[in-house]
């Protein structure tokens, strides 16, 4: 492994170059090693280190500040390592989630000489794993004013298209209680896991909401995620533990969408194991119109959960936008097309910098 990466190089290979270091969660040292020095080297940047995440902006007193964010950590290795380069498509772990996106990062991190915004670059490490993980949680804790700006853009892939805001997640357990009973003599207990079969029913008939929000639609969905029961093949069950997970549009709360759920299932034991926030997409803010027109086309929202909830919660406007196919994260044929690593280096080039001088790849 090199000591340095070249910034100012094509960014498709500086992708491949991050692809070839291998950084799974919780094994970030030797990307987070390797980002720290390019960026010391090759930059004026002001750089810092948050344990695996390394930090970099700019102190040039413009009025405003973007924040740009990618994890460098990844899903674990599924035999699709190291990168290959075939019909202008590369292959490999981390191509599309989101080494790209990174690469974008750092090429404009050692190439915009002067910014219309400052700017801060946030690398942070086990975003794949459980949230209380995540590197930007203890940034947050340890250095909340890097996080800090006008607007955020999260570099995860988007297809290359801004996705605005992000859904936000509760997953809740509905428990049922029985009585024991040998099955030769079922009329003696009560059968928890049929008493399961009402929720199953009102999930069947469930229609989600869509919303549209700044010209953006997000589509709800309401899941049953896994279900556990049972004690032995000749006992009637007396506990049953339904798990539903509802992905809900950012005009509702966490606190709104668990009231949704409790409504929905009356007359059954809610549990909440695990509930995020939604983003507002933001749109009408004055820089991220700046970027909309910068990328053209027309953003759609984020039907998932990013980290720029995380952004959102800080009050300020936040988009995904990074080069890659979503639907291709953590699979073994993870591949991203080229064009797409170069033309989001174009795009933000154009929205963040004076100088166009610079084409990524030229």
């Amino acid at each position: 492994m090199a000591d340095t990466l070249h910034l100012a190089a094509d960014p498709v290979e500086l992708t491949a170059a991050l692809v070839d270091t291998p950084s799974v969660s919780e094994d970030e040292a030797r990307i987070a090693d390797l980002v720290e020095r390019s960026l010391k080297d090759q930059t004026a940047l002001e750089v810092t280190r948050s344990g695996n995440a390394v930090l970099a902006r700019t102190n040039l007193g413009r009025p405003s500040r973007v924040v740009l964010a990618g994890h460098l950590d990844t899903v674990p290795i599924n035999d699709n390592l190291p990168s290959r380069l075939e019909d202008g498509v590369l292959h490999g772990c981390g191509t599309v989630d989101m080494k790209g996106g990174d690469a974008v990062m750092l090429h404009l991190a050692a190439t915009i000489a002067d910014p219309r915004h400052d700017l801060t670059f946030i690398f942070y490490d086990c975003e794949e794993i459980e949230a209380v993980r995540n590197g930007l949680g203890r940034i947050e804790r340890e250095l909340p004013e890097w996080l800090h700006g006008d607007l955020a853009i999260v570099c995860e892939p988007s297809n290359g298209v801004i996705e605005a805001g992000c859904q936000g997640t509760i997953r809740v357990e509905l428990r049922t209680k029985g009585v024991r009973a040998h099955t030769a003599r079922g009329w003696m207990g009560v059968n928890a896991i049929h008493a399961i079969g009402d929720a199953l029913n009102r999930l069947a008939a469930y229609e989600p909401r869509q919303v549209e929000i700044d010209g953006c639609l997000y589509r709800e969905g309401l899941q049953a995620v896994k279900i556990s029961g049972g004690v032995a093949g000749n006992v009637v069950p007396d506990e049953a533990v339904l798990t539903v997970n509802h992905r809900f549009a950012p005009d509702r709360t966490p606190e709104q969408a668990e009231q949704h759920l409790r409504e929905l299932f009356e007359g059954y034991a809610v549990t909440v194991t695990d509930s995020s926030p939604g983003a507002l997409p933001g749109l009408t803010a004055p820089t991220t119109r700046e970027l909309v027109d910068a990328a053209g086309g027309t953003p759609v929202a984020k039907l998932g959960w990013t980290d720029v909830a995380r952004f959102a919660a800080l009050g300020m406007p936040a988009v995904n936008f990074g080069p890659g196919d979503p639907t291709l994260a953590h699979t073994q044929q993870e591949h991203v097309p080229v064009h797409q690593i170069r033309q989001c280096a174009d795009v933000l080039r154009r929205f963040l910098g004076h100088d166009a001088r610079l084409d990524s790849g030229q």
